[in-house]
């Protein structure tokens, strides 16, 4: 997870290197381990395939830099009025351990049809976590930023290290 500063710094990364005819507006830049994800807003009377058709050799080379730069994917994305589309995102599998009460949660949901696998169920209900605990979620991120700004300004510990390792030498 990046702090919040952080989180500005590529913000204001993707805002200096996209040409200025991409996108309106910039409206988010997300990210986590494995991917960067840049969405803007376009005019409602450009579809999405127009604006991946016209814009396809920039965001490229806007993300071959960021790639090499950041070690992470560039996915990108568009909003048009309320709605958002993502393209060239990533479906990143995730490892978890799950009791038998928790895996007849998920069995039950592909029985029922609302997914084709216990994958797909499982992402459903981190969707239906993340949108009913948000401001629970968005609180929990801030406590985070917090936390990382207090490391930062704490002791180096490779200094206090190397000193007892000289006191004790002596």
């Amino acid at each position: 997870m990046i702090t919040a500063e952080q989180s500005e710094q590529l913000r204001a990364w993707f805002a200096e290197r996209l040409p200025v005819d991409i996108y309106e507006s910039l409206v988010s830049v997300t990210v986590d381990r494995e991917e960067i994800t840049v969405v803007g807003t376009i005019p409602a009377t450009e579809s999405v395939n127009e604006f991946r058709e016209r814009t396809r050799e920039q965001r490229i080379e806007v993300a071959r830099e960021a790639e090499e730069l950041y070690r992470r994917k560039v996915a990108w994305g568009v909003r048009v009025g309320e709605e958002t589309a993502l393209f060239t995102h990533l479906a990143v599998p995730v490892m978890t351990r799950l009791r038998q009460s928790e895996r007849q949660v998920l069995d039950t949901l592909v029985a029922g049809g609302v997914a084709r696998s216990r994958a797909d169920a499982l992402a459903w209900c981190v969707r239906l976590v993340g949108r009913n605990t948000d401001a629970w979620l968005t609180e929990l991120r801030e406590s985070l930023d917090k936390v990382h700004q207090v490391r930062a300004q704490g002791p180096d510990v490779s200094d206090a290290d190397a000193d007892s390792m000289k006191s004790e030498s002596e």
